[in-house]
């Protein structure tokens, strides 16, 4: 396996070298949305900690990880009156991971509505009003 990257989009993020629209933050994590949603509200939860995926992180960070993804599947669930909630998790290329940080994808879902294609940027607007509806949940 190769080595985790410091210079990964994620990292550049988590170190403000690189824009994000943040939703939730703790000492171990930090969620964001992501800019090609596949569903409204799509949000990613990642470790502040390096970790290339699922292989080599730590106990500790997936545990941080998974909790802060029950916490934006409930949040996400209220926000957008979903149904359900998808959670999608890749890792290494061949198992479809594209950015090499650790990161769980946090998709509302509703009943007959299938996720859109993926690789269309969202409109910063709309980005930021999801965001908006979900801090206000988690505010809330």
């Amino acid at each position: 396996m190769t080595r985790y990257d410091p210079e990964n989009i994620f990292a550049k993020i988590l170190r403000g070298d690189l824009p994000a629209e943040r939703v939730y933050e703790d000492d171990e994590t930090v969620a964001i949305m992501d800019i090609m949603p596949r569903a409204d509200g799509h949000c990613l939860v990642i470790p502040r900690s390096g970790a290339r995926n699922l292989l080599d992180a730590t106990p500790a960070q997936l545990t941080a990880c998974i909790q802060t993804v029950q916490t934006l599947g409930h949040a996400v669930m209220t926000a957008f009156e979903a149904d359900g909630v998808t959670l999608q998790q890749f890792n290494e290329a061949a198992g479809g991971q594209e950015v090499f940080h650790l990161h769980f994808h946090v998709l509302p879902r509703h009943e007959g509505q299938p996720i859109r294609p993926p690789g269309i940027m969202a409109d910063p607007e709309a980005l930021a009003a999801h965001a908006a509806k979900i801090r206000a949940v988690l505010a809330g």
